[in-house]
């Protein structure tokens, strides 16, 4: 009886010493190739995103060539390529613009700062040190500049890195675009690999979970970040057809802002400057365009979020916010798009063990 007991032990700590071992082997393949696709996961993410997105359209785009799978996702694919980089030529040019002119005129000794408005020293609270930084430097811009040297050395490394990061981000979108036109023209192989992978997570629940996740990442992409492009592509017209200077900035600025469902204040901004560069009548114009742009969303986002799974602004707020700092400027789009799918399939897995109300009076008759 010992010697069974003993050999028992022996045999229940082999297995438990080979269990600890595949599972160690296990998490390291795990470990070593999150490491090796760390550098594209984000890519990829964002190309499943845009997949999934505008899957509806090039299912038409399809139907309309015939069926051909391949063609459809090329033609969808060339057209966000061209939807992003049009854009982005465009604005970086009035942005190299904008930086040669302040250099040209820094090297001439001709760089000024027009003078405040009358009004802006009887603003409340920041009225009287605004205007006397504003005379400071459109008097003597070389005293303002020295005054504010250390401030604006420490802002030179972090413009730096943030002009970087949209650099980074806009191949990252290009390659992700790339990857959602190959994703597209496999589209049934991706979907089948999408049910495997739902079924082995949510069990029998897993087609409910895969079409509350589709159905949440085309709502919040259309609700959130194209009533953001609808701003934006709005707000860049008024920027260059009044000249504001440095537009590409602004226009950038802008985006994310709209994304975070701050925009408005960018325009407001926007507004007041340009009150201090042209006549009174010029800014006024501009700054009820300004409002205009401001208050799409309130009847925008009715029209596209609504559509679909909604989703309470406080989680895309987050979302927005989390990512950026979690993940950089990519991560300013991903995140509200994760978090609301997140919580969408949260809610439904509380959902899940709610009890069912029975009418007592209907039971009873």
């Amino acid at each position: 009886m010992t010697f069974n007991l003993a050999a028992d032990v022996r045999y229940r700590q082999k297995q438990a010493l080979e269990i600890v071992i595949h599972v160690s082997l296990a998490l390291t393949l795990v470990y070593v190739c999150y490491l090796i696709l760390r550098p594209f996961l984000s890519i990829v993410a964002w190309g499943t995103i845009i997949a999934i997105a505008i899957y509806p359209g090039f299912k038409r785009v399809q139907s309309v060539l015939g069926g051909r799978q391949g063609w459809a996702a090329t033609l969808c694919a060339a057209l966000l390529l061209l939807l992003l980089l049009v854009p982005v030529i465009l604005l970086a040019d009035t942005v190299v613009d904008g930086v040669q002119m302040l250099a040209v005129r820094a090297k001439e000794g001709t760089l000024a700062v027009p003078p405040p408005p009358p009004n802006v020293a009887s603003w409340p609270v920041i009225g009287p040190p605004l205007n006397n930084i504003w005379s400071m430097a459109a008097t003597n811009l070389t005293s303002a500049l020295r005054l504010f040297a250390p401030q604006i050395r420490s802002m030179i490394p972090t413009l730096l890195s943030t002009s970087a990061g949209v650099g980074i981000a806009v191949v990252q979108f290009v390659l992700s675009i790339v990857l959602a036109g190959v994703l597209l023209g496999n589209a049934q192989a991706g979907a089948r690999a999408a049910r495997s992978l739902s079924a082995r997570i949510f069990n029998e629940r897993a087609e409910e979970f895969q079409t509350l996740a589709e159905a949440t990442i085309r709502s919040v992409t259309t609700g959130i970040l194209g009533v953001a492009v609808i701003q934006t592509v709005f707000a860049c017209i008024g920027f260059l057809v009044v000249g504001m200077p440095a537009a590409g900035l602004w226009v950038v600025i802008f985006l994310f802002a709209a994304v975070v469902q701050v925009g408005g204040f960018v325009m407001i901004a926007a507004g007041v400057y340009m009150f201090a560069i042209a006549s009174t009548t010029k800014a006024a114009i501009f700054m009820v365009y300004c409002v205009f742009v401001a208050l799409m969303d309130n009847f925008l986002k009715p029209l596209l979020l609504g559509r679909g799974v909604a989703v309470p602004m406080v989680v895309i707020f987050l979302g927005a916010i989390g990512g950026f700092l979690a993940m950089g400027i990519i991560g300013l789009f991903l995140g509200a798009i994760f978090l609301s799918v997140g919580y969408k399939l949260f809610l439904a897995w509380l959902a899940e063990d709610q009890p069912v109300s029975v009418d007592t009076h209907a039971a009873a008759s």
